[in-house]
């Protein structure tokens, strides 16, 4: 059995008062770490303040990161800044990145490879456009970004991945993946990793489904046998509704 993971993305929003509020609201009232992994992905000035109050069963993520040790980059965060914030998690490749800061499939896989070096858990985001979807394009899409994003890791470091996959076309827009839509792409990518690896690694890995899920929809998206989590956006600000998510994962 694979265990659950679900995971807000606060994308540009909250200040330190409004993260307090959140993570007071949350901290020790998120279900047991052993039943479901309960993680906040948050912009770079709330990860300590978060740290700081995460309890037991919350973990912290951030939302990006950069590939190399340190230098002159201008505004970037590197690996070991993070982790000397205690930071468990990181979110690589969201499509926003791609689209809005130019990332690539190569420079998504450099940052894989330094996360964990640094034992951060990557949360690595792949997906089609509309057109791509419309176009039958989907599995070639996502068969590419996998394999050059994967490109250079191990089984032991794959097992550890979490793999979100987020249609991009659902991303905001309050279109969700039909929930068989979203299982059989997440069951390919499943396949995807079998092919590139192994059964065992295949059946290790876990794979969350985004595209706004919502209370509405996270009953039926959890029940599919591919789908072992969600990264969520906007539902996860309101700190009653992300516990009730994390709780739908253990239902």
């Amino acid at each position: 059995m694979r265990k659950p993971i679900i995971a807000g993305n606060w994308k540009m929003f909250k200040t330190r008062d409004e993260t307090l509020q959140f993570v007071y609201a949350v901290s020790n009232v998120v279900p047991s770490i052993d039943k479901v992994d309960s993680v906040i992905c948050a912009p770079f000035p709330m990860l300590r303040c978060l740290v700081k109050r995460q309890g037991e069963n919350l973990r912290i993520g951030a939302q990006n990161m950069h590939f190399a040790e340190e230098g002159a980059y201008t505004g970037e965060v590197s690996a070991t800044m993070l982790t000397s914030l205690d930071v468990t998690y990181v979110i690589i490749g969201h499509s926003e990145r791609r689209a809005m800061f130019n990332e690539t499939d190569e420079s998504v896989n450099a940052k894989l490879h330094q996360a964990f070096k640094h034992q951060l858990k990557p949360i690595l985001c792949v997906g089609e456009t509309l057109k791509q979807r419309e176009a039958g394009q989907t599995e070639k899409v996502i068969s590419k970004q996998i394999k050059k994003d994967l490109a250079g890791l191990s089984e032991t470091q794959v097992k550890d991945l979490v793999i979100a996959y987020e249609p991009i076309w659902a991303i905001g827009t309050g279109k969700t993946a039909t929930s068989q839509i979203a299982d059989e792409t997440c069951g390919f990518i499943r396949q995807m990793i079998q092919k590139l690896y192994n059964k065992e690694t295949a059946d290790a890995i876990r794979i969350q489904y985004g595209g706004s899920v919502k209370l509405s929809n996270i009953d039926e998206l959890m029940s599919m046998p591919n789908i072992d989590g969600a990264l969520i956006g906007g539902a996860s600000l309101i700190a009653e509704d992300f516990v009730k998510l994390v709780n739908a994962a253990i239902k």
